[in-house]
């Protein structure tokens, strides 16, 4: 059976193999390629094995199908190769011949896969075209929805650590769980993770992150053990105490749901972020106070420090780990401007702390409200709109107070003769209408032939009072 029968890269393969052919060698499509159309979804990106020697193959498809180098990839990768919309990595196969491109042939190389799932090749010569290669039974995994090593797991591990969060990964974006055997060595493994460089992990972690549903990875981190050692943070936040009559929330489980939350409205990585950190010192905050119940105060200003502490581990860009941190320090403020006797330059404050990202203060806002009452929810949610509300109130009055025509009050005295009074000020109120109005643009010529327009009215009334 070909697994090739409905993909639109079928002429496409078609060119690889009689390039490969042309230089008298043969390639197979493997690895996650290969696990992607078999789950009925296409991928640009594409892991060939080549019989022997790479460059031949390599060199023709530059000189001969228009294939360039790319610099797109992981720099930790196998340089990667542009041809035709794809982005290729090419790999030479042990034991392989043009007559020996069989699963066994294929094996020593398939093994260096991380799992069953992507140890898979297809065949693209004309004569097989379709057939799958499967040493490791990951078409039976696939079936399964199971992830499980090529190797023993903790053989597998220890040679590549990085790989039990790719499992993690794996797991979260393909909705898949992991086998037990697999997930047993990564509890047992995962103080590996702390001598692996910090960007090879930040960068899986940010994979994570950025999922459709990111709390399933981040559970299934906590699960393993492997959150312990690359975020400790997050585990702190776990537990539930109750005293008298007052419990205290797991805030580890509310910060997924937040994290999801926000997860609907942007696809920002540092947005995320700001949602998993903004209750990230609560545990050192947690205070029971009687009469009262459970307490947390300052831990939006606490938060804001850890996260800096916590960028610099994970090697995030400054302007992340500050934008980041900014976020987490205001995320209680929009809930303190609900109120009558809120003023206006609280509000003020507010709108020139958060600058630009006043938007995203307000989104985190809205997705940190995780009650399970549709009337809390909807109490909460209003109260948001009013505080967006006055800000726009405050910002359209504060562009008014700021606004100046292009003619000023000394053009006006000058022209007329008189000293600063209130007829300067009607003037040039009127003056601003006609510009908001759109009867006449703020330019300095237009603001003083309708100056000279309307002035007698004002100078008579003058005389008048």
């Amino acid at each position: 059976m070909s697994i090739l029968k409905d993909t639109p890269d079928k002429e496409f393969l078609i060119r690889l193999n009689e390039a490969a052919a042309t230089v008298g060698t043969v390639v197979f499509p493997a690895g996650a390629y290969v696990r992607e159309l078999m789950l009925g979804r296409h991928r640009s990106k594409i892991s060939l094995i080549v019989a022997g020697d790479t460059e031949p193959f390599i060199q023709h498809l530059r000189e001969s199908a228009g294939a360039s180098n790319s610099d797109s990839g992981d720099e930790n990768e196998t340089p990667a190769l542009q041809y035709d919309k794809h982005l290729m990595r090419v790999f030479a196969g042990e034991n392989i011949t043009e007559d020996t491109g069989s699963a066994q042939a294929l094996a020593s190389s398939l093994n260096q896969k991380d799992f069953s799932i992507n140890a898979m090749a297809v065949d693209i010569r004309p004569d097989k075209f379709g057939a799958l290669i499967d040493p490791f039974q990951g078409e039976a995994d696939l079936e399964k929805r199971i992830i499980r090593t090529t190797l023993v797991p903790e053989v597998a591990f220890q040679k590549s650590p990085l790989n039990m969060l790719a499992a993690v990964y794996l797991a979260a974006r393909l909705h898949f769980h992991i086998e037990q055997a697999t997930f047993q060595a990564i509890q047992d493994n995962a103080s590996l993770l702390k001598a692996v460089p910090r960007e090879n992990v930040t960068s899986y972690f940010k994979r994570l992150i950025l999922l459709k549903k990111p709390s399933t990875g981040l559970d299934l981190m906590k699960k393993s053990g492997i959150s312990q050692v690359v975020f400790p943070e997050l585990d702190a936040m776990t537990g539930v105490e109750q005293r008298n009559e007052y419990l205290h929330k797991d805030v580890f489980y509310h910060t997924l749901k937040v994290l999801d939350n926000i997860s609907e409205h942007t696809d920002s990585f540092e947005l995320r972020m700001a949602a998993l950190m903004h209750d990230i010192a609560k545990p050192q905050t947690k205070r029971f106070v009687n009469g009262i119940g459970w307490t947390f105060h300052g831990h939006e200003e606490l938060g804001a420090r850890m996260v800096l502490r916590i960028a610099r581990r994970m090697k995030l860009p400054i302007a992340s780990a500050e934008y980041i941190s900014k976020l987490v320090r205001l995320h209680m403020r929009p809930s303190q401007l609900v109120g009558d006797g809120v003023t206006d330059s609280a509000v003020r404050r507010l709108i020139t702390e958060a600058e630009k990202d006043i938007n995203d203060l307000m989104t985190l806002c809205r997705a940190d409200i995780t009650s399970k009452n549709p009337h809390k929810v909807r109490k909460y949610l209003n109260n948001f709109d009013k505080v967006e509300s006055r800000m726009k109130d405050v910002e359209a009055l504060d562009r008014e107070r700021a606004f100046q025509p292009a003619i000023t009050g000394n053009d006006i005295m000058k022209h007329l003769g008189v000293p600063p009074g209130p007829m300067i000020g009607k003037i040039k109120k009127a003056i601003t209408d006609a510009i908001h109005a759109g009867e006449i643009p703020n330019e300095k010529e237009a603001c003083f032939q309708y100056f000279l327009q309307i002035k007698e009215r004002f100078t008579k009334e003058n005389g008048e009072n």
